[in-house]
């Protein structure tokens, strides 16, 4: 089993900045790629970014088009922790934000071969207010 721990979310104003933060625990060996998506309430789930892990190699970061240039995932392999750095916030990127982890390879925002990622943690809100 693998355990992750999402925090770092809040309140921003419109062009602000969050990064956050997500601690993986337990079986972490077996996992190949991590990621973060995201749930506003009426809306449907939305794969935010992912990056694939090879040993203490991090690659192939990919991103959804509507937080391209905007985001960064990246992962400190010290710590086991994934980040998601936010910035130039939109009202649009309001959600509960999940950090998620698989054993298959990633492939786009998802985790390859399609469905749910195995792994996700419990989730951190973010709210943007223009």
């Amino acid at each position: 089993q693998v355990q992750l721990v999402e925090s770092g979310g809040g309140s921003v104003q419109a062009g602000g900045s969050l990064r956050l933060s997500c601690a993986a625990s337990g079986f972490t060996a077996s996992i190949v790629c991590m990621g973060w998506f995201r749930q506003a309430p009426g809306k449907e789930r939305e794969g935010v970014a992912t990056i694939n892990l090879y040993g203490s190699i991090t690659y192939a970061d990919t991103y959804a088009d509507s937080v391209k240039g905007r985001f960064t995932i990246s992962k400190d392999n010290a710590k086991n922790t994934l980040y998601l750095q936010m910035n130039s916030l939109k009202s649009d990127d309001t959600a509960m934000y999940y950090c998620a982890a698989d054993p298959r390879r990633c492939v786009g925002t998802g985790p390859g071969g399609g469905g749910s990622f195995s792994y996700s943690g419990q989730g951190t809100q973010v709210t943007v207010s223009s």
